[in-house]
């Protein structure tokens, strides 16, 4: 039996004792069952229109790989999900492994407040040049691996919340783009995994917001993009590191 994945998960919650209030980091050892685990990774396409997005993107794309990798050899689900482009894989054996399933039951409503001022109100490219939004990605990027045998191809919540089930998964991890866009409101992004009611969890240092440091809150893209992991772990799930998962 492969051995538990043993990770600590961050989340940030509200104090109001004696003194001043305000939110407190919390971290919770777990123990993740590899065979009961899933991890997707959102929307990591070949290309991007903003070129800024692009290049972050580009340097995380070895260690997402790194960490697949492992985490494949450990009997973890890799569920790439590059939205709007299942043409390109229809023939793909992993996509042809999960494309016809039965219906699932409807996700739950989940309650959580508006994401932090203007963080992801605009489309939020840092690039100097002037570029315009459209849709240049037709794959995954070359440098994520994908497995015939093992791995799956999918960007319908409802396919994949079928698959888990019928696996028997109950905690899903994200990694990929963007933290403020489809990292949170995909069909198979946070808020759709936990209203299914997966233990859902977010690879911080593998994800990377839309945010352009000349609007509002005027902070840098980094100091943007940790705006909305504290949003996630305060009112959705908690996070952790690659490293973590790599032991």
């Amino acid at each position: 039996m492969t051995a538990a994945l043993s990770v600590v998960i961050r989340t940030r919650k509200f104090v109001d004792d004696a003194g001043a209030r305000g939110w407190r980091i919390v971290e919770t050892p777990v123990n993740m069952v590899p065979a009961q685990t899933a991890v997707i990774l959102c929307d990591v396409w070949d290309r991007h229109w903003c070129p800024t997005a692009q290049e972050r993107l580009d340097a995380m794309v070895p260690g997402m790989n790194q960490l697949v990798a492992y985490l494949r050899e450990q009997d973890v689900l890799i569920v790439h999900s590059p939205s709007e482009t299942m043409g390109y894989y229809a023939d793909h054996p992993a996509r042809q492994r999960i494309s016809v399933t039965d219906p699932v039951a409807a996700l739950a409503k989940v309650d959580a407040p508006e994401l932090p001022v203007h963080i992801g109100a605009t489309q939020g490219c840092d690039a100097s040049v002037a570029v315009r939004p459209e849709s240049v990605w037709t794959r995954q990027h070359p440098g994520i691996e994908i497995d015939e045998q093992r791995d799956v191809i999918s960007d319908d919540g409802g396919e994949l919340a079928h698959a888990f089930r019928r696996r028997g998964v109950s905690t899903v991890m994200l990694m990929g783009v963007h933290t403020n866009m489809c990292i949170l409101d995909r069909s198979f992004g946070i808020r759709a995994l936990v209203g299914y009611g997966f233990r859902t969890v977010l690879i911080r240092d593998l994800t990377d917001a839309m945010y352009d440091p000349a609007d509002p809150p005027y902070v840098s893209h980094d100091e943007g993009t940790s705006l909305i992991v504290d949003y996630i772990e305060k009112f959705l799930c908690g996070t952790t590191v690659g490293a973590a998962l790599l032991g």
